[in-house]
């Protein structure tokens, strides 16, 4: 999953933070350092739905070889993988906790997120809390806010293009993507 000697550009997809903000909150060193070291990442609000981008981004996710855990109360199971009400029922050690949640909800799982040890807290586009974003980062917690965790993935990998996204890159070389 390496990313350190990738191309990267950055993509603000018209996001409200400040400059400051977004050089707190979307620091392209701690995704990049979060990407290659997290290898589980639970997703609060991973929906069974093929439909909704937390599904999208969470087959993703899999595919690369990251562990997900699905947070979901009314779920069973999604992805082959078994849900779990809140991130307090979940056995094993979490790296990321993803959120697709509404931002009035990012307190209560910032709060398990910080109980279960979970490394950070990312919220995914226009998801914004910045009190519960300090309360992490006074935890000890990396905070991502306002970005999408399969865009900056694919954007520090280098296969954001292949799914027709604006890498804001330039280049001549053509990559061969069927083999």
């Amino acid at each position: 999953m390496g990313f350190g000697s990738g191309a990267s550009c950055s993509i603000n997809l018209n996001t409200t933070l400040t400059p400051e903000q977004r050089e707190r909150y979307q620091n392209p060193g701690v995704i990049q350092k979060l990407l290659d070291t997290a290898r589980t990442i639970a997703i609060v609000g991973l929906s069974a739905d093929r439909q909704k981008a937390s599904f999208f981004v969470a087959s993703y996710l899999k595919y690369e070889g990251y562990r997900i855990i699905p947070i979901n109360p009314r779920g069973t199971d999604v992805l082959d993988e078994k849900c779990y009400p809140d991130l307090l029922s979940i056995p094993e050690k979490v790296d990321i906790v993803d959120v697709f949640r509404p931002a009035h909800e990012v307190p209560e799982i910032v709060e398990q997120s910080i109980a279960i040890g979970a490394q950070a807290v990312w919220m995914q586009l226009r998801i914004i809390d910045f009190a519960a974003a300090e309360k992490a980062e006074q935890a000890g917690l990396m905070v991502v806010m306002d970005k999408c965790v399969k865009m900056e993935h694919g954007r520090f990998g280098g296969s954001l293009h292949w799914a027709g996204m604006n890498t804001e890159i330039i280049s001549a070389r053509k990559e061969r993507r069927w083999r």
